[in-house]
């Protein structure tokens, strides 16, 4: 397994792992703690693991927590998705960078998404598995959600949105979140 730094987003990582592949199919790990310790990071911050399913079009995001934040390890098992991370770090060498990536059940690739950043993604398959390792229990009352199609965030979804929640349908625009997010 390799860690590659994702240039528009400082501190995210991707972590590739090594599949062996033979007539039966594959294996490979999906997570290492010397791998994930040799980039900086605390391998025993993860205290949650959670798991989304998600029909071709079905769009979840752009989500982050308020607070201290959350860093979370995101990984599509099955199928493909389109992720987008976002950084709203205001002191981040890369704060408002934006970083695309397709993940998918075939590479088993893992990002690492550093807490103040937003994140969210579609659904390109038919079927499609998302697992995520979060730093900090889940508290409802931090959720903050960003319209995932602000017009300054101009991100090109690749798909028509066939379904997403009401939350991500009325979501407020990035000004407004950072307007209070500066509270």
């Amino acid at each position: 397994m390799k860690a590659t730094e994702v240039p528009e987003i400082a501190g995210a990582y991707l972590f590739e792992p090594t599949p062996y592949a033979d007539e039966r199919g594959f294996f490979c790990r999906t997570f290492d703690a010397d791998v994930v310790r040799s980039v900086g990071l605390d391998p025993h911050a993860f205290v949650q693991d959670s798991l989304s399913r998600s029909v071709r079009g079905v769009l979840r995001g752009l989500h982050l927590r308020s607070g201290a934040g959350e860093a979370k390890l995101v990984r599509c098992s099955y199928g493909r998705i389109f992720d987008v991370v976002v950084d709203l770090r205001p002191d981040s060498p890369t704060y408002l960078g934006r970083a695309f990536f397709e993940l998918s059940g075939e590479t088993q690739t893992t990002l690492y998404i550093p807490a103040g950043c937003a994140h969210g993604f579609q659904a390109l398959t038919e079927t499609a598995d998302t697992s995520y390792r979060i730093d900090r229990p889940h508290d409802p009352a931090e959720d903050v959600t960003i319209a995932f199609d602000d017009p300054e965030l101009a991100i090109g979804w690749p798909l028509p949105v066939t379904s997403m929640s009401r939350r991500d349908r009325e979501a407020p625009s990035l000004a407004e979140v950072l307007k209070h997010m500066e509270r």
